[in-house]
């Protein structure tokens, strides 16, 4: 039977969309405008703007773009002049609020990434407002998982009652970042080792050996067959680089996080967050993937 309308102060909540004259959210995108993460991109603003009605979205490649996809500066500059189009030069800078709010697109702290985003920022005389990084945070520990049993190894769901004869006994958790993003990965890791009852230690692709010695690691501890999982949205390292980690590791690799629903939704929160705009329960969302 179809349910009856919902009325008084059980309705379900209004979407709420993005304030008149908000700052727009740029999403700065390690890199240039390769085909592949120019696609990445898109896909993630199109879930941040499907969350919140309204938003002003817009892409900016931190090391350099094109006509179509211009550098992180150009866009944040173009913001700056529009803002200040719309808001005049009488109007009180408090009042104004920041042109833009920039949301780096990583899963994780990488210095001499945010350095750059930072210089950006400056160079454009926007004022823009950074935001933190994505993580570490329970929802990429859930899009981890997911990647995972996409490659068939783990089980989907911990509740079912079968089980995966690919699946790893032990995860190689791997970032790019150095020692600062190693621990800040260790810390979604743990979500993902309750998610999967299996040990998970994090390791930095860009330190020689660094993956190899925690293979080894969680071989000596038991762990038989062993998958890696890059904490990483994609466009931050160079192709081949996880293929190469999981070689030397001697084991499979899921794929980066990509654009999974939750880093959409991520990107948004950190947004909003920034702007203290309340979003709707993530309880309320239905998954995406």
């Amino acid at each position: 039977m179809p349910r009856p309308r919902q009325s008084g102060r059980h309705r379900r909540p209004e979407p709420v969309a993005a304030p008149e004259g908000a700052p727009s959210l740029v999403l700065a995108v390690p890199g240039t405008p390769t085909p592949a993460a120019r696609g990445l991109a898109a896909e993630v603003t199109s879930i941040a703007r499907s969350e919140l009605p309204g938003l002003d979205a817009r892409i900016g490649f931190v090391d350099g773009g094109d006509a179509e996809y211009p550098a992180l500066e150009a866009v944040l500059a173009q913001a700056a002049g529009e803002h200040k189009a719309r808001t005049g030069d009488g109007a009180q800078p408090e009042r104004q609020g920041p042109p833009a709010v920039v949301v780096p697109l990583l899963a994780g702290p990488d210095s001499a990434l945010l350095r750059r985003i930072r210089q950006a920022v400056m160079n454009s005389g926007s004022a823009a407002e950074l935001t933190d990084v994505l993580g570490p945070h329970p929802l990429l520990a859930e899009a981890l998982h997911v990647r995972l049993s996409e490659a068939g190894l783990a089980r989907a769901d911990r509740a079912r009652l079968f089980t995966v004869a690919t699946a790893a006994d032990g995860i190689v958790l791997a970032t790019v970042g150095g020692e600062e993003a190693v621990q800040a990965a260790g810390i979604t890791g743990m979500l993902l080792s309750a998610r999967l009852a299996v040990p998970v230690l994090a390791a930095a692709l860009d330190e020689e050996g660094a993956i190899s010695r925690t293979a080894e690691e969680l071989r000596s501890s038991g762990s038989q067959q062993l998958a890696l999982a890059p904490y990483l949205i994609g466009p931050e390292i160079a192709d081949g680089l996880v293929g190469a980690a999981a070689a030397e590791a001697g084991c499979a690799a899921a794929e980066p996080l990509g654009a999974y629903g939750t880093v959409g939704r991520l990107v948004l929160s950190n947004y909003a967050s920034a702007l203290g705009i309340t979003l709707q329960a993530a309880g309320q969302h239905a998954p995406v993937r």
